[in-house]
């Protein structure tokens, strides 16, 4: 199989982690939130040669010329040297520039897969699996556990950045239920309404699309060894000794998992070595009782 992957979910669903370990084989070369707006990890047109202008940015097939082009040099493991050196030309983007350029073009001589680990590419999961023929991974986390990650870190969600994007509500007319919480200040109940309705898109994009798999993220921390042994079989990957000796210190690693995001080399990303079991325990205390019987209230309602 030489497909290539993309792991998504809402940011803070364990994409990362997932993503890392997917890589712990040696068969792929992950690549970091290439839809991300921010500068850093996003914004490299080296990575992706495509302005991204909205958190979840909606692709579909009506507007996909530019999208499909650059996503297309993306998975092919194609880098765009000179596109990125015409934007990004401070000394960490040139290091940066050196890295991915590297890993892009060696994975490509040697046959790897691209990895895309993107929390930004959920709602256009369809597009990925029709038009670039992606195996997708979704993501889906408990919804007290995802709400009290968010309000631990001080996240909120912009509501407008997916409502003003037609083409999405037109597809995925669930996310016109966030509209009510537009301007509203209440963390705690927007991210449970983001949940509800990114649960509601997701069960429908799996539904029409068999290269979606759909996995429960505390059914991987629970038995992270026999659990990505499936996910390796489901992606067309080698289970190798390697894989699972990598997979199985990653994910026993001592010590807290209190800490948001990590460095790894050049990228900022929410993975970190961790004992996963002990992660599902301490994501369940963030919330009080109170607040955890609201967010199900509100996340399943």
């Amino acid at each position: 199989m030489t497909a290539p992957l993309l792991v998504t979910g809402l940011p803070r669903s364990g994409t990362s982690w997932t993503g890392k370990m997917l890589s712990a084989g040696g068969e792929l070369v992950y690549v970091n939130e290439p839809l991300n707006p921010l500068p850093r990890p996003g914004r490299s047109p080296g990575v992706l040669d495509a302005e991204v202008t909205h958190r979840f940015q909606y692709i579909s097939a009506d507007d996909d010329g530019v999208w499909l082009r650059a996503f297309t040099d993306t998975v092919a493991l194609r880098y765009r040297f000179l596109a990125e050196l015409r934007r990004n030309r401070a000394p960490y983007d040139l290091a940066r520039m050196v890295r991915y350029g590297t890993a892009f073009t060696f994975g490509r001589l040697t046959g790897r897969r691209a990895l895309l680990d993107d929390p930004f590419a959920l709602l256009s999961a369809g597009w990925f699996a029709e038009r670039l023929g992606c195996r997708v991974v979704v993501l889906v986390r408990d919804p007290v556990a995802f709400t009290g990650s968010w309000q631990r870190l001080g996240w909120t969600v912009h509501f407008r950045e997916l409502l003003d994007q037609p083409r999405l509500v037109r597809d995925h007319p669930r996310v016109e239920e966030l509209r009510p919480l537009l301007d509203s200040q209440d963390r705690l109940a927007k991210a449970a309404a983001l949940w509800r309705t990114a649960r509601a898109v997701t069960a429908d994009l799996a539904a029409r699309h068999p290269g979606i798999l759909v996995v429960r993220y505390e059914d991987l921390a629970a038995d992270p060894v026999a659990g990505f042994r499936r996910l390796y079989g489901w992606a067309g990957l080698t289970w190798s000794p390697r894989a699972e000796r990598r997979v199985r210190r990653a994910c026993t690693a001592p010590g807290s998992t209190a800490g948001g995001f990590a460095w790894h080399g050049l990228s900022r990303t929410a993975y970190r070595p961790m004992d996963s079991r002990r992660a599902l325990a301490e994501a369940r205390a963030r919330l009080t009782p109170d607040e955890a019987r609201r967010v199900r209230e509100l996340a399943y309602a």
